[in-house]
């Protein structure tokens, strides 16, 4: 037994059965004397809903979580670039792929749905999570900060408040001039709009996590109140075993003491007649 097979088969199995089936594999490894694997086994958590429909994707086709995690490398590298054009460009194939993705998984309940969005939004977000998507071994997702480079994709460098120089006909009717200070406002409102927008979304951001964390610790607690009763039905069934055994010997010694009171009994009345 070694743990990355433990590991893999938990994550590929079935999720309604994790928590006994790493219970199981962890007394096994205890079993064998491998106390270390058994702890190390104990500590893989179970996957949320989302997280095991990720892990089941990456074992039936992991093309498009590949595809996914190369977007993402693609739109780190423009953001170091700079590259406004190609950040907007690779942006809109980032949602395209990710509706493309969730609209080929089996239906599922809208808050689920919305978890695996988030799920593969993470994936193109952070190599990390890409790793262990590809790997099969998600058990969830904290909140990323795509906005962070995503949202640059939607803005534009700031103007220089300089116009282009250009040669005209000196015939041609002066241009009206461009109102700057009318601009500048526009812009300024603008910035304020997109400072509002990300402040909303850092503050949801941050609600999301709150939740996801105390779902995480709700989740753990909840395993090992179900590891606590599967070890004391497991005693239990050992004290019914050794109860049983004991009434068998007490029965067994009973049939044997009336045995003996008989065979005694019938002794004595051989003496007695023998007199």
């Amino acid at each position: 037994m070694d743990f990355d097979t433990v590991a893999g088969e938990l994550y590929g199995g079935d999720l309604a059965e994790f928590v006994s089936a790493r219970n199981a594999a962890a007394k096994a490894a205890k079993a064998e004397g491998d106390a270390e694997l058994a702890a190390k086994i104990r500590e893989l958590r179970k996957p949320t809903t989302a997280a095991a429909i990720v892990n089941r994707l990456a074992r039936e086709d992991a093309g498009p979580l590949r595809e996914l995690a190369e977007l993402g490398d693609e739109l780190r590298d423009a953001h170091t670039r700079l590259a406004g054009d190609e950040l907007r460009a690779l942006t809109r194939r980032r949602g395209e792929l990710v509706r493309r993705i969730s609209h080929e998984l089996p239906s599922m309940s809208d808050s689920v749905a919305r978890e695996v969005e988030a799920t593969l939004e993470a994936v193109a977000a952070d190599p990390d999570t890409a790793a262990l998507a590809l790997a099969g071994r998600l058990t969830s997702v904290a909140h990323q900060d795509t906005d962070q480079w995503f949202t640059l994709a939607a803005s534009v460098p700031p103007a220089t408040g300089k116009r282009p120089k250009k040669l005209v006909d000196k015939a041609e009717p002066a241009k009206p001039k461009r109102d700057h200070r009318r601009e500048e406002e526009e812009r300024a409102r603008a910035r304020a709009e997109r400072d509002r927008l990300r402040k909303e979304a850092a503050d949801r951001a941050k609600d999301r996590a709150v939740a996801e964390r105390d779902l995480v610790r709700t989740e753990r607690a909840a395993e090992q109140a179900t590891a606590r009763v599967e070890d004391l039905r497991e005693r239990l069934a050992e004290a019914e075993a050794r109860a049983e055994r004991a009434t068998a010997e007490f029965e067994q010694a009973k049939e044997t003491y009336e045995q003996a009171d008989a065979a005694a009994e019938e002794a004595r009345k051989a003496a007695d007649a023998a007199r």
